[in-house]
């Protein structure tokens, strides 16, 4: 992901919640600490981005389960046993 430089002015209580979120990870600096907490808290407002690699995986994974299965339909009968023997 990219950088972007941000000159900011915040209120002490947000700089000493930063100062230990650096302490308490070994950060080098506050941005480091702003990243952090917004890893830790960002997804209850902003969706993660999915990586292309991840997609591809996971396409790829599907198209492996298709051709090797097909598009069979089950019953939830079916799905069950089949779940409760595993």
């Amino acid at each position: 992901m990219g950088e972007v430089t941000v000159n900011l002015k915040v209120k002490d209580y947000t700089s000493r919640v930063l100062g230990v979120v650096k302490e308490k990870y070994g950060l080098k600096d506050k941005g480091a600490a702003l990243d952090r907490f917004a890893e830790m808290y960002g997804d209850e407002f902003v969706e993660p981005q999915v990586s292309e690699e991840a997609v591809r995986e996971i396409i790829e994974s599907c198209n492996r389960h298709v051709k090797k299965y097909g598009f069979r339909a089950r019953s939830v009968a079916q799905l069950r046993k089949k779940i409760e023997a595993d």
